[in-house]
Parts: C-alpha cells; sequence; structure tokens
C-alpha cells in the first residue's frame, strides 16, 4: 500500500496530516485479505482503522488480537462495526474490494450480494464522512457498472448495476484508485528489481 503520492494529493486542501492522524475506513467483507492486510498496515503507523462489515464476516479474535499487539507501540486503533455510518464518521479514506475474490465458488454471488449491499460505497457514504476531502480507494477491478463480462451477467442474474462501488463514486473526483494503481506499479517494479539485482 502507497500512500506517498495520495496522501500529499488528498490533503492539500485539509492542512499537514500525518499518517498517525488518518482515519481509513474498509466497507464490505471484513475477512478479505486486502480488509486484513490494510489493518495490519495501519496498525505498523498508527493509523485509526475501521472495518464496517456484517458479524458473519468479522475478522477472527486471533487476528485482532494480532492488530492490537502491533498497535501497542504506535496508537493504532482498530474498531469492527456493522454500522457504515459509525465507521465512516470523519474518514480521510473509504476503501473497498469486490465481494467475491479469486478462487471462491461462483455460486455464492447471490448470498454475497444480498449480505453485502448495505456496505456498498454510494455517494451518500461519502457524503456521511462528514469530510470533504474524503478520497475512495479500491485495488481493482472493480464492479461499478456492467460494462465487463462479470458485471453484465450479474445484471442478467441479480438485476442491479454495481456491486461494491457506484459508477457515481468511482468515476467522481473522490476517486484515487488509478493514483492508487500507479502507486503499486512502481512498488512492483522495485521489487523486482531487488530480487533480479540477486
Amino acid at each position: 500500500m502507497s500512500f506517498g503520492r495520495v496522501q500529499s494529493e488528498c490533503w492539500s486542501q485539509d492542512t499537514h496530516k500525518h499518517l498517525s492522524d488518518m482515519i481509513l475506513a474498509f466497507l464490505g467483507d471484513g475477512t478479505d485479505n486486502v480488509a486484513l492486510s490494510l489493518a495490519i498496515g495501519a496498525a505498523k503507523v498508527g493509523i485509526d482503522m475501521r472495518i464496517a462489515s456484517p458479524k458473519a464476516l468479522w475478522p477472527d479474535q486471533a487476528f485482532i488480537d494480532q492488530f492490537h499487539a502491533i498497535a501497542q507501540s504506535t496508537g493504532g486503533k482498530l474498531t469492527i462495526t456493522e454500522t457504515v455510518k459509525d465507521a465512516v464518521k470523519d474518514a480521510d479514506f473509504i476503501y473497498t474490494d469486490v465481494w467475491l475474490s479469486m478462487g471462491e465458488d461462483e455460486k455464492s454471488w447471490g448470498d454475497r450480494i444480498k449480505l453485502l449491499s448495505p456496505y456498498q460505497v454510494t455517494g451518500a457514504v461519502m457524503a456521511a464522512t462528514g469530510n470533504p476531502f474524503t478520497k475512495f480507494m479500491h485495488c481493482l477491478p472493480a464492479f461499478h457498472n456492467a460494462d465487463t463480462q462479470v458485471g453484465a451477467d450479474i445484471k442478467k442474474r441479480f438485476g442491479i448495476d454495481c456491486m461494491e462501488v457506484t459508477e457515481e463514486v468511482f468515476e467522481s473526483a473522490a476517486s484515487i484508485v488509478f493514483a492508487e494503481a500507479e502507486n503499486r506499479m512502481h512498488s512492483i517494479k522495485a521489487i523486482l528489481v531487488a530480487t533480479m539485482a540477486g
């Protein structure tokens, strides 16, 4: 997760925030690998991490204990809630991920859509932060419309145009998903150079 360039772009209007002053809210599957990785990163740098998820998809106690063990020296905080409004209040970033990860049974789409629809990132969710500088993040690919094969199939089967994020948010000025992807590209290149150099 590379916040350098993203941080400077996001907070140019909201002066001089440090990572340890940041509030990061993840909406969706709280057991998702992205949610858990973000939480560990948040613990290491002292971020106020919030996960909004149905109870059935909350991280387990072992993971929560791991977070708190790391955060003891950094001041990181972890809140896990079923209530989106509580999770996103004052958030600097709202992050989400696809509702069904690679390798999971595609027959589970119906159950996941039913379970996670209340955690969709919408314009109303962004407004509920009360922070005009809140940015939207997603590691991609995102199902924000029916333009992909998966999106079209989901629309045909379930009658919805988007899943984890609406087109309105994904294409908005608040969305920094492509800057995020660019940061990741440079990180990947650095790892390749380091490993090839021996």
